[in-house]
């Protein structure tokens, strides 16, 4: 974790924060909020390179996650180096329990210049409340 935050506070002068999550926006590509409607549209038609990617703990991850999703633990101490080693070039949504984990994913991803990352705000919380299904598969 220790590593994580180091490497999220080395990123933090060119991030730009939105919100109290730590979520960013941006007008279009790049690193963008969504809401879990949005997210579910673009899972539900998802581009060839989707990639659904979890950002929260193993035990997590296994009580539920959306359909398809990849996880890498925001709290592993290699965090940062896994993201480094993702195609920028393709598309993620991208989610944790609330939002705070993936926005500062987000924050990371937008500084190693993803170019279509769709964070959920208010992460899996929000996509349950708006009804949506999740899986343990």
């Amino acid at each position: 974790m220790r590593k994580v935050l180091s490497l999220f506070l080395a990123f933090l002068p060119i991030a730009t924060f939105t919100n109290g999550c730590g979520s960013v926006e941006t007008d279009s590509g790049g690193v963008r909020l969504v809401t879990a409607t949005e997210a579910a549209s673009i899972t539900a038609d998802p581009p060839a390179d989707l990639v659904v990617l979890d950002v929260r703990t193993p035990d997590e991850f296994a009580a539920g996650h959306l359909d398809g999703a990849v996880m890498i633990d925001f709290y592993s101490d290699d965090f940062a180096e896994q993201i480094a080693v993702l195609d920028p070039n393709a598309s993620y949504v991208l989610y944790c329990r609330s939002g705070n984990r993936s926005g500062q994913a987000a924050s990371i991803m937008k500084s190693l210049g993803f170019n279509d990352v769709a964070d959920i705000d208010g992460g899996i919380m929000s996509w349950l409340d708006a009804g949506f299904a999740t899986t343990t598969r």
